[in-house]
C-alpha cells in the first residue's frame, strides 16, 4: 500500500480514504474504512471511461448484478455509484496475497492446497453464473488468499476496449495464457461459463507448477498455443492430471460442468478434508502480518486549509498533504540547479570531489549493448544514468553516495547471459538498469530473480513473460507494446478523424506488428471500422494493399510493422495514389532510413513512441543543458529516461531504512514507489509491477525531414 497522493480525494462514498492499494489505465484502488469502521476496497474509474455512456451503461448493469453475490468465495460488491463523475464501487478488503504473488515469491502449491483451491473456486463461479454474469477474467492476479480459503475478485465490470482484459461484445475477452481457445478471435462466440472452466483449469495448473499450461513469450505466441497446442502438465501432480485436463480441452461443450470438476477434484474422497490450515507455510504467516498492518493504519489527518499570512503574497488553499508534497519537490528541484551550474564536461558517475566523503557508497549497475548493433540507445542509457548519479551525489541532503558499474554485453545473447552472472554476484551491486535489447530480457529477468536483484527496465519491456516464468524482480518504466498505439489512436480519433481507418500490417514485423494490428481492430479510432491488408513475409506488394484500402473507401491508415525501408515503401504508394488522409506508425520506423526511403511522401506520417524529446519539456531545460555541456549534443532517446530510472531507485533506497538499503529492501520497496520523472510520472501496480497512468507514450509528426515532437498521449492536439 502506498500513501495518498496531493490530488487523491479524503473520502469516497462515506468510505475514509486510508492509502493506495493501486492503480492502472482503469483507475485507482484505494483502501478505505467504511461509516461502520470495516476495511474496504475502494475502485474509482477514470473519469474519460466514465463518459463513455456504454461502458457507464455496462458498469451499472453488471455492478448491479455482482451486489446480489453473497457466497463465502466471492468478494461481493457491497457498495457503488455508477453515475457518479468517476464512477466507483467498494468491496470488502482481503489483505491476503494474490495466488500469482504468492506462487511467484514462495513457489508452487500443494496438490491437497490446490484441490481446496479449485473446489472453492468452482463453488464462487457458479454463484457468479448463477446471478447470470459470467467472470471472464478468471487468472492467478483475480485469485486472493485468506486462511480459510481463496476469494475470487473483479468480475469484469471494469472494462473498456483497449485494456488488457476486455468484456466489449466485439472484443477479445481474457488475457493470454487463461482465456478460453473459443475467445481467441474477435468475433467469436460470446463468453460462456464453459470459458471460465477452461480458465480455472489454467490456474489451477499454475498453482500446482508455478507456470501455464501453454507457457510464455509474447501474447500473441502463448495465445496460438493456446489454440492449436496440447496444454503442458508434464509437472502437475498426478491426482490433479484428471481434472485439470477435463478443464482444458478445445471444446467448450466437452468441459465438465462445475459440479463435475468439484467431484473430480475430491479424486474420491467422500469429503472428510473440511480444508483447514490449507495454505503451506509461510503464507498464513505473511496473511496475518498483513492484517496487522492494515487494521493498525490511522486515518489521515482531516485536510487543513493553510491560509497565506497578510501582505506575504503566497496563494492559500493548499492542504495540508499538497504543502508536504510541494515542500519535497521544491527540494528536489533545488538540488539539480545548483549541481548543473557548478558540474564540469562529462558525467562521471561519481561524486563530486570534497562532497559527502563519509557517506556510505551505494552501488547501482548498468548492462548495456555499447558496441554492438544498439550502441546508441546503449550509450544513451549510460550518459543519462551517469548525469543522475551525478545530481544525487551533489545533493546537499544526501544520505549516501552513488556509483555506477558499466558492462558492455555488444548485443550478444550468450554475453549478455554471462556479463549478468557476472553483475549478480558482485554483492555491492543493488539494483541493475538494462539490457538495451529486447533479446536479452529473459537471461537477465531469470538471473536478477535468483539473485533477488531489482532489473530496471528502461527500453524495453518483459512484463508479457513475467507471470509465467516468475520474474519477481523487474521494474519496468516502459509499458508493453500495446500502449505505443495510444496516442495514434487518440490522434486519429481526435485530431483528424478517421472513421474507416486501414491497417497494412506487414508479416515481416513479427509478434510486434500483430499486436499493433490486434489492438487497433479492438479499439478502433473513432469507434468507426478498421480494415486489415496484409503483406505476407517476404512480400512487397504496397501498391497492391494501397489499391485495396483506398477501394475499401480508407480514411486513415497505419502501418503494423516495424521495418524503416517498408514503411518508406509504404509511404511512397500511397503518395504515388494521391491518398492524402493521415498516416501513422510507431517507434520502430522513426529511423534516417524511413525517410531516405520515403523522401517526400514521409511528410506528415504521425508516429508513435515511447521515449520523450526533452529538448520540448521545460522541466527538462536543466537536464538538457547539463547533457550538452557535457557531451556536446542534445540528449539521444532513452537518456532521459535512463536517467529518471536512477532517480527513482534513489528515493526508492532513500525511502529504506540505513539498515535494510540493501537488494531484498529495495525489491520490496519499488513497486509501492512514486517518482516524478522528466518524461513522465512513475508508478507501478504492486501486484504486477506494471507501469501506470496514462502519460506513457508521445506523439511525432515527420515534418521538413525530421521528426517533430507533439507532445505526451492524450494531451495532444
Amino acid at each position: 500500500m502506498r500513501p495518498l497522493l496531493p490530488a487523491d480525494p479524503a473520502a469516497i462514498g462515506g468510505n475514509r480514504l486510508l492509502g493506495r492499494l493501486g492503480s492502472g489505465g482503469m483507475g485507482t484502488v484505494y483502501l478505505g474504512r467504511s461509516p461502520a469502521g470495516t476495511l474496504v476496497a475502494v475502485k474509482v474509474i477514470r473519469a474519460d471511461h466514465g463518459a463513455d455512456p456504454a461502458f457507464r451503461a455496462r458498469f451499472r448493469r453488471e455492478a448491479e448484478a455482482a451486489a446480489g453475490l453473497a457466497g463465502r468465495w466471492v468478494v461481493p460488491v457491497i457498495a457503488a455509484d455508477p453515475e457518479a463523475r468517476e464512477p466507483w464501487l467498494a468491496t470488502p478488503f482481503v489483505p491476503g496475497p494474490s495466488l500469482s504473488e504468492a506462487v511467484s515469491g514462495y513457489g508452487p502449491l500443494p496438490a491437497r492446497s490446490v484441490r481446496i483451491l479449485g473446489a472453492r473456486l468452482a463453488e464462487a463461479l457458479a454463484e457468479v453464473h448463477a446471478a447470470g454474469l459470467v467472470h471472464r477474467d478468471v487468472k492467478p492476479g483475480n485469485v486472493l488468499l485468506a486462511p480459510d480459503g481463496p476469494r475470487l475478485i473483479d468480475f469484469g465490470i471494469a472494462r473498456v476496449a483497449g485494456a488488457t482484459t476486455l468484456t466489449a461484445a466485439d472484443a477479445v475477452v481474457g488475457t493470454p495464457g487463461y482465456l478460453a481457445p473459443e475467445l481467441a478471435r474477435a468475433g467469436g462466440p460470446a463468453p460462456g461459463p464453459a470459458g471460465d472452466v477452461f480458465s480455472l483449469g489454467c490456474v489451477l495448473a499454475y498453482a500446482a507448477t508455478a507456470r501455464g499450461p501453454f507457457g510464455g513469450g509474447h501474447a500473441a505466441a502463448v495465445v496460438f498455443r493456446t489454440v492449436h497446442d496440447e496444454p503442458e502438465l508434464g509437472d502437475l501432480p498426478a491426482e490433479l492430471l484428471e481434472a485439470v485436463s477435463a478443464c482444458l480441452v478445445k471444446e467448450p461443450e466437452a468441459r465438465p460442468t462445475l459440479a463435475e470438476l468439484t467431484g473430480l477434484l475430491a479424486g474420491g474422497d467422500p469429503g472428510d478434508d473440511d480444508g483447514r490450515d490449507w495454505l503451506p507455510a509461510p503464507l498464513p504467516r505473511l496473511i496475518a502480518e498483513r492484517s496487522t498492518r492494515a487494521l493498525d493504519l490511522p486515518a489521515p489527518e482531516p485536510t487543513r486549509i493553510d491560509t497565506p499570512e497578510a501582505g506575504t503574497g503566497t496563494r492559500g488553499n493548499f492542504t495540508r498533504r499538497r504543502l508536504l508534497a510541494a515542500g519535497g519537490a521544491l527540494l528536489a528541484a533545488g538540488a539539480p540547479v545548483a549541481w548543473f551550474t557548478t558540474r564540469g564536461r562529462g558525467g562521471t558517475g561519481a561524486p563530486p570531489a570534497g562532497s559527502g566523503r563519509d557517506l556510505p557508497l551505494l552501488t547501482l549497475g548498468l548492462q548495456a549493448d555499447l558496441t554492438g548493433p544498439g550502441k546508441a540507445t546503449g550509450q544513451a542509457h549510460e550518459r543519462g544514468m551517469r548525469l543522475a548519479v551525478d545530481r544525487h551525489n551533489a545533493r546537499k541532503d544526501a544520505v549516501f553516495r552513488l556509483a555506477l558499474r558499466v558492462a558492455d554485453d555488444g548485443g550478444d545473447r550468450a554475453r549478455a547471459a554471462q556479463t549478468v552472472k557476472e553483475l549478480a554476484a558482485d554483492p555491492a551491486v543493488l539494483a541493475l538498469a538494462g539490457p538495451t535489447w529486447e533479446a536479452a530480457v529473459p537471461d537477465l529477468a531469470t538471473a536478477c530473480t535468483t539473485a533477488g536483484l531489482t532489473l530496471l527496465l528502461v527500453s524495453v519491456n518483459g512484463l508479457d513473460e513475467a507471470q509465467f516464468r516468475g520474474w519477481r524482480t523487474l521494474c519496468p518504466t516502459r509499458p508493453a507494446w500495446d500502449y505505443v498505439t495510444n496516442p495514434v489512436i487518440h490522434y486519429l480519433t481526435n485530431v483528424r478523424p478517421s472513421r474507416r481507418t486501414a491497417v497494412v500490417e506487414d508479416a515481416a514485423g513479427g509478434d510486434e506488428g500483430w499486436r499493433i494490428s490486434r489492438v487497433l481492430q479492438q479499439s478502433p479510432p473513432g469507434k468507426g471500422s478498421v480494415s486489415v491488408h496484409r503483406i505476407p513475409e517476404g512480400g512487397s506488394d504496397f501498391a497492391g494493399a494501397v489499391r485495396d484500402l483506398t477501394a475499401a473507401g480508407a480514411e486513415g491508415v497505419v502501418y503494423a510493422g516495424t521495418s524503416p525501408q517498408r514503411a518508406g515503401l509504404l509511404a511512397r504508394a500511397l503518395a504515388d495514389a494521391g491518398f492524402r488522409g493521415p498516416r501513422a506508425g510507431i517507434q520502430h520506423i522513426m529511423e534516417p532510413e524511413f525517410l531516405s526511403t520515403a523522401g517526400p511522401a514521409a511528410e506528415g506520417w504521425e508516429i508513435g513512441a515511447f521515449f520523450t524529446d526533452p529538448t520540448a519539456v521545460p522541466a527538462a531545460a536543466g537536464f538538457v543543458s547539463a547533457y550538452r555541456a557535457a557531451y556536446g549534443e542534445a540528449p539521444a532517446r532513452w537518456a532521459t529516461e535512463a536517467y529518471d530510472g536512477v532517480g527513482l531507485l534513489a528515493d526508492c533506497l532513500t525511502g529504506l531504512g540505513e539498515e535494510a538499503r540493501d537488494r531484498a529492501g529495495l525489491v520490496r520497496r519499488f513497486p509501492r514507489q512514486t517518482y516524478e520523472g522528466l518524461a513522465k510520472p512513475l508508478a507501478f501496480d504492486a501486484d504486477t509491477h506494471a507501469l501506470t497512468g496514462a502519460r506513457v507514450s508521445y506523439l511525432y509528426r515527420v515534418e521538413s525531414g525530421a521528426y517533430r515532437y507533439l507532445g505526451p498521449y492524450p494531451d495532444v492536439t
